[in-house]
């Protein structure tokens, strides 16, 4: 387990510097900081997820499984040279996604966010999933990353869209479907 922090201050990041968990500082606005700092933010909209249903919604499970996923993709990224994330996470996503697709009409339209307040954070979610993923690909391009990881990342925002689908249609909500604009 790694330190415990009995004080949140310690001004050594005042100079803009940060310390990965090997120790090693770097500065604030590095490639592998955003990274994690994406997937970071991706679990505080997924926590955001399951704050909107039900404490017995079905998807609460697997949407904790997702919260610590993220928390260990986050402390690979943390990490230099660190692998914690396993075809195995990837393979639960695949699983979950064809489980909640199974039961979704065929997709003929581009969906617009929102549906319901739960559909509209899934949506939300699936953003910052996708803004992780682009950032990790942005320091695959740097250093060597589990690639395992990005792989998670997509799934992920994928098994967010099908959700946001099945929330918006079972919160008695409807997809919003996007409609061009005659020229």
């Amino acid at each position: 387990m790694g330190n415990r922090l009995s004080r949140i201050y310690t001004r050594t990041g005042d100079d803009g510097s940060t310390g990965l968990g090997d120790g090693t500082r770097i500065r604030k606005d590095a490639a592998r900081v955003e990274a994690y700092g994406c997937v970071d933010e991706a679990n505080a909209h997924v926590g955001l997820l399951r704050a909107a249903l039900a404490v017995n919604h079905p998807a609460q499970v697997m949407l904790e499984h997702i919260q610590h996923d993220l928390f260990d993709v986050g402390g690979e990224l943390c990490i230099p040279g660190h692998t914690l994330v396993t075809a195995a996470y990837v393979e639960r996503l695949e699983q979950a996604i064809d489980a909640v697709n199974a039961d979704l009409p065929p997709l003929k339209d581009f969906i617009l966010p929102g549906g319901s307040p739960a559909a509209a954070q899934a949506h939300a979610a699936r953003t910052v999933a996708r803004r992780a993923e682009r950032r990790t690909l942005t320091l695959m391009m740097e250093e060597t990353v589990n690639p395992l990881a990005l792989q998670y990342l997509n799934r992920l925002s994928d098994y967010l869209f099908v959700l946001a689908r099945a929330l918006a249609r079972a919160d008695g909500g409807r997809e919003v479907l996007w409609r061009p604009r005659p020229a």
